[in-house]
């Protein structure tokens, strides 16, 4: 990984680089929004979400406060919708991009056996790093992903084109086809997604949560992988569904 601030600067000089060329080449507001594209998807990278703003918002900034380009006053909307377009309002709810780190899944077949051909599901894969430590997990199982915002699942798609990945609501979509969902979500979206998984997922599942636990219910198992906290994992039929409530 590249020092802090390194990976912004190369992303701004990239954005900046991209209007210069594609000016020459289109209208100045088809140049603004793709520079701004640029550096959207260059601050998927960052593990913060200051450091996403920094990232997405330097190249719109930069070009407001140097007036390289004339452009009417409702323009300065687009850089937002693009923003909208890979971090969606309604996914700002749960954990619109948290990767799951490289190795962080290590061992979850041991604690969490599954038969071959098991039905696994990534709830909110973003770009796919959950999906890649899944495969490593389980490498006979067939992967699903299930991501809100539609680049990120295209990108993901693109990434992991041995896994099912579609757009839509983790919420709204029926878990009970899968012997397995892993989640990386916030502390407060994991009493919703344990009740979820309590009242759709068939009796001898799993719920595998990265970092977070389950409020009042006690965990099967726990793997110390991650930060300190490491990876929680509910046997479903052990969730006491006289506890949990969904919460819309």
């Amino acid at each position: 990984m590249m020092p802090w601030p390194l990976p912004a600067v190369l992303v701004w000089g990239v954005a900046w680089l991209s209007f210069a060329g594609l000016r020459q080449l289109a209208p100045p507001l088809a140049a603004v929004l793709l520079a701004c594209g640029v550096g959207v998807a260059g601050s998927l990278l960052a593990a913060t979400w200051w450091r996403r703003g920094l990232i997405a918002l330097g190249f719109p900034l930069s070009l407001a406060l140097s007036g390289a380009a004339v452009l009417p006053g409702w323009a300065w909307l687009a850089p937002l919708a693009v923003l909208l377009l890979v971090y969606p309002l309604n996914a700002w709810r749960d954990a619109p991009l948290f990767p799951t780190p490289r190795g962080a899944l290590g061992g979850l077949a041991a604690l969490a056996p599954l038969p071959p051909d098991a039905a696994v599901l990534d709830a909110g894969c973003g770009l796919g790093d959950g999906l890649l430590a899944l495969r490593a997990a389980y490498p006979q199982a067939q992967l699903h992903g299930l991501e809100w915002s539609w680049p990120l699942a295209l990108l993901c798609r693109l990434r992991c084109p041995w896994a099912r990945v579609r757009r839509g609501d983790i919420w709204a979509a029926d878990w009970s086809a899968y012997q397995m969902v892993y989640v990386f979500q916030r502390p407060e979206s994991m009493a919703r997604a344990a009740a979820k998984a309590g009242a759709e997922m068939a009796p001898g599942g799993w719920l595998v949560s990265l970092a977070f636990e389950v409020p009042g219910q006690p965990a099967s198992a726990h793997l110390p992988a991650f930060a300190g906290q490491g990876v929680w994992i509910y046997r479903i039929d052990a969730l006491s569904r006289a506890q949990l409530t969904c919460q819309p």
